[in-house]
């Protein structure tokens, strides 16, 4: 069901610094884009068939704004990319995993994305995406 790592989000106050940052350990800025549904800026930097993908929150209210405030800047998901985002779904919500996402929705990177719950996966934020390249 998961083919690979699709990216690591890192949520952080600035994106600016956090991309300079992670320029210094030599990844190279792919890109930035807004994802207003999701109330972010997210920059992405590829590191061999994965990416760090930056997180900046652009209203207080936004989930990434939350997550800050309550357990700081770091590592907020781990994304994993999936065939079939829909099947894959209906796979862990059957095997009693609970679900934030019952539906796939849109996502940074033109990807088709949804979030399992902290409390079924042993405290990590996981997303299941599907890429479209």
């Amino acid at each position: 069901m998961l083919k690979k790592i699709s990216h690591i989000g890192i949520a952080v106050k600035n994106l600016e610094a956090g991309i300079a940052f992670y320029e210094k350990l030599g990844l190279k800025l792919e890109g930035i884009e807004e994802v207003p549904s999701q109330k972010v800026r997210v920059a992405f930097l590829p590191c061999g068939d994965t990416r760090i993908e930056l997180l900046e929150p652009t209203s207080e209210d936004s989930p990434v704004a939350r997550f800050i405030e309550k357990k700081g800047e770091g590592v907020h998901h781990i994304a994993f990319a999936v065939d079939d985002l829909p099947q894959a779904l209906q796979n862990v919500e059957e095997g009693g995993v609970r679900l934030i996402d019952k539906e796939p929705r849109p996502g940074a990177h033109n990807a088709d994305i949804a979030f399992l719950h902290p409390k079924s996966t042993y405290g990590v934020l996981i997303e299941l995406c599907k890429e479209k390249h």
